[in-house]
């Protein structure tokens, strides 16, 4: 059993510059990649990372999924002059 972390929660401001920084393209998506893996981040903030990182999964698929069937639909119409 891992013994408990005494850890500070994370402030309000904290919260605020880590969904800022998130927000960032490319930056923000490596930046949750170090939080959700690096064992100095607090538990809190690392599991929060790791849940946004399985947000983001879930979010590419579901984005190829749609793209592939519209795709298709496309290609079974038959009509490409029109595209």
């Amino acid at each position: 059993m891992e013994p408990q972390r005494n850890e500070k929660p994370i402030s309000v401001g904290e919260w605020v510059l880590n969904i800022f920084i998130t927000a960032i393209p490319l930056i923000g998506f490596i930046m949750l990649i170090v939080w959700a893996v690096s064992k100095e981040i607090p538990e809190s903030k690392s599991n929060w990372a790791k849940g946004m990182l399985i947000w983001y999964a879930i979010g590419i698929v579901l984005t190829i999924v749609f793209g592939a069937s519209i795709l298709a639909f496309i290609a079974a119409s038959g009509d490409f002059n029109n595209y």
